[in-house]
């Protein structure tokens, strides 16, 4: 999976160069300044279950001076994605802003992005160059081949950065089709060393839109592209933290957080595994060690199949069991399960 493009540095996250694919989402809402106090406690839970990078929406002065406020009060690299108005982005790295998504071409004429490199440049803030298929300058819309057509345009921004000689640049080519994702990606990376943030936009809801991405990110991964990724998701950012972090795992064949394996329930179900998965899943997620959990619905994949588990949990009849390594070490009354379980799990 290892890369060979440089490395850019991301607040203080290396992004490049063979270093582990840091994980990443979009913040879903606008921020207000009442709010930013549970905005901060979730930025916090998203650190738990392996997010890396987090990116917001700058429409406005409004939101850059929010996510200023928020930056410093985190220590999770902030990315401040922005279009069209040069002087957001220019506020926004008044701020210990971590990185700046900005699309050269939209921003009008070329001095605001000379103003715009320079700033970065001085503060050391990398500039990720954003291409999706669905936004195409209109020279290259009716191009039969568009993953070509997705590296064209970002060869374009990506001269423009570089005749100012600004060289601290993220690149992301992105389509909402797997094979026009993976081709535009694998094009790019035959021809330059710049890192690259890899992912299927507007993939879809939660099933749908993890099939796809894991099709296309795996493919990439496998080969070597891709220095950091997002599971775009019409759902929750720790959804798409752990669709990501699962991606990750399987591709570099190291796992990092714990691992959950859980039956998918039948007829014989002595306990609920579905609800059950439910309630713990976060903080099993957060637990930052290669560990396997298992919930198993009755006594035939209890402690026997999941023997490997470190631990696990079943149910049989008025009893629920806890087990390890696939020997039983308590049992107790299902209603006192989840004492029970956080206990054994706060051994591991």
């Amino acid at each position: 999976m290892a890369s060979t493009t440089r490395i850019v540095k991301v607040g203080s996250v290396l992004v490049g160069g063979g270093h582990r694919p840091p994980v990443q989402t979009m913040w879903k809402h606008p921020l207000k300044a009442d709010s930013l106090d549970a905005v901060e406690d979730n930025v916090r839970l998203l650190a738990g279950l392996g997010c890396g990078i987090l990116r917001f929406s700058t429409p406005d002065m409004e939101q850059a001076e929010l996510l200023g406020a928020l930056a410093g009060r985190v220590s999770m690299p902030l990315v401040a994605d922005v279009h069209f108005d040069w002087r957001i982005a220019l506020r926004c790295m008044d701020f210990p802003i971590a990185k700046i998504r900005v699309n050269p071409g939209n921003l009008g004429e070329p001095w605001k992005l000379k103003e715009v490199a320079a700033k970065a440049a001085d503060k050391g803030v990398p500039i990720r160059i954003g291409v999706n298929a669905g936004s195409l300058p209109s020279d290259l819309k009716d191009e039969p081949d568009r993953g070509k057509a997705i590296v064209v345009a970002a060869e374009r921004e990506v001269a423009a950065l570089d005749a100012l000689g600004f060289n601290d640049v993220i690149v992301s080519m992105k389509a909402s089709g797997v094979e026009e994702t993976v081709r535009a990606n694998r094009l790019f990376s035959e021809r330059h060393d710049l890192p690259l943030h890899i992912g299927v936009t507007e993939a879809g809801p939660l099933v749908q839109g993890c099939v796809r991405s894991a099709v296309a990110l795996y493919a990439l991964l496998a080969d070597g592209i891709g220095d950091t990724l997002r599971v775009s998701l019409s759902d929750s950012p720790e959804n798409e933290v752990l669709a990501g972090s699962e991606i990750v795992a399987l591709a570099s064949g190291k796992r990092e957080s714990a691992d959950i394996v859980s039956c998918p329930r039948c007829g014989r179900a002595g306990f609920d595994t579905h609800a059950f998965t439910e309630r713990w899943r976060d903080r099993i997620y957060s637990i930052r060690k290669p560990v396997t959990v298992a919930v198993m619905g009755c006594v035939v994949n209890g402690p026997g199949e999941a023997r490997h588990a470190d631990i696990g949990i079943t149910g049989a009849g008025d009893k629920v069991m806890i087990f390890r390594k696939g020997e039983i070490a308590r049992t107790c009354a299902p209603e006192d399960a989840d004492t029970v379980f956080g206990e054994e799990l706060s051994r591991l």
